[in-house]
C-alpha cells in the first residue's frame, strides 16, 4: 500500500511522546502526514512523497503478519527504495528474564526488532512499535533511526526491544518502506507517519 497526503492532529500528543525524546529535541508541532494499513496480500507498506518541511519523522504502528506461527516478527525498514547493503542496526531485547543483543552491518534494510506477531498468535493480538528518524531531510549527513518495539501473547514468546539504525546515505528521505520478514501484513496492521517541527 502506498500513502501520501497530510493532515493536522492535535499537538497534545506531545505529552505522550515526551519520553521518546521528540519533545526533548525541541519539538513544538507534531503533525500527521499519512496513515497506511496492510492489505493481507503484500509484505510492504510504503509512505511516499514525504515533504521535507519537518525536522524529524516519527512512525507508530501495530502489526501482525500472515506468517503461520505463534511468535514475534521483525519489522524491516528501507529508505528511498534503497535495497543495497547500506544499513546497519544495533539492538537490545528482552524475552521474559533473558536479555540478548543483535548487531547487523552492511544489510539491505534496517529493522525495528519484534514489532509484530505471527498469525497463529491469539486473535486480535498485534505487536507495537515507535520509530524516530532524525534529520531525515538533511543532505549533509547519514541518517539515523531509533526504535522501541514489543509484543506479547500471554506466553513465553513475547519480546521488547530498543534498537538504533543507520542508513549510509546523505540523501534526503522521501520514501519509507516497512517490510515483513516473511509473508504479508494482515489487514489489522496500521502504521502512522508524523512530522515533528521545531520552534
Amino acid at each position: 500500500m502506498v500513502c501520501g497526503g497530510r493532515h493536522r492532529v492535535s499537538s497534545t500528543i506531545l505529552g505522550i511522546i515526551a519520553s521518546g525524546g521528540a519533545a526533548a529535541a525541541g519539538a513544538t508541532s507534531f503533525e500527521s502526514i499519512a496513515t497506511a494499513s496492510g492489505t493481507g496480500s503484500s509484505g510492504t507498506i510504503t509512505f511516499s512523497a514525504i515533504p521535507g518541511t519537518y525536522k524529524h519523522l516519527h512512525i507508530r504502528g501495530i502489526a501482525r503478519t500472515t506468517t503461520a506461527i505463534d511468535d514475534d516478527q521483525d519489522i524491516y525498514i528501507r529508505f528511498n527504495s534503497d535495497s543495497g547493503n547500506n544499513y546497519a542496526t544495533h539492538a537490545v531485547r528482552g524475552t521474559g528474564g533473558t536479555v540478548g543483543t543483535n548487531e547487523l552491518a552492511s544489510t539491505s534494510s534496517m529493522f525495528a526488532l519484534r514489532g509484530a506477531r505471527g498469525n497463529n498468535s491469539s486473535s486480535n493480538t498485534l505487536g507495537a512499535s515507535m520509530i524516530d528518524i532524525l534529520d531525515y531531510a538533511s543532505t549533509s549527513k547519514n541518517k539515523t533511526m531509533r526504535a522501541f518495539a514489543g509484543n506479547e501473547d500471554n506466553d513465553t514468546t513475547g519480546d521488547v526491544a530498543i534498537s538504533s539504525g543507520l542508513w549510509m546515505s546523505t540523501s534526503a528521505i522521501t520514501t519509507i518502506q516497512l517490510l515483513t520478514a516473511a509473508d504479508n501484513w494482515t489487514t489489522q496492521t496500521t502504521f502512522a507517519l508524523y512530522g515533528i517541527k521545531e520552534a
